[in-house]
């Protein structure tokens, strides 16, 4: 993690302006991390990634969830597809595939017919 202090914006109070990033202090969470690639750079992608894909976290759609249980349920389906259904450029295959956990591309039939339809 990267603890970032930030300064003064310099501009009066009234106008909203992000304060000035003075720098920031590599701060290992777990493990024992090499200091030079402590980076947010991977999960700030990740939720942006995320938030462009689900509008379900945009306030002021129609798709916004005001349920809990809905809003559960769309982002354990996410990330299903993401790691089991979508080829990433990069990989070439899906995260599952190169992790080793799936052989073949996951349909979205197959990872709907994992709900429970006992409810």
């Amino acid at each position: 993690m990267v603890v970032k202090i930030y300064g003064a914006s310099g501009e009066n109070e009234t106008r909203y302006s992000p304060a000035k990033c003075l720098g920031g202090i590599p701060t290992p969470i777990v493990g024992d991390q090499d200091p030079k690639h402590i980076s947010t750079s991977y999960v700030e992608r990740q939720n942006l990634t995320m938030r462009m894909s689900m509008r379900r976290f945009t306030r002021l759609t129609n798709a916004f969830s005001k349920k809990l249980e809905n809003h559960a349920a769309t982002v354990a389906l996410y990330f299903m597809c993401y790691n089991f259904a979508r080829i990433h450029k990069t990989l070439r295959v899906t995260p599952a595939m190169e992790e080793g956990i799936a052989d073949p591309v996951w349909l979205i039939e197959e990872i709907i017919s994992l709900l429970n339809t006992s409810d």
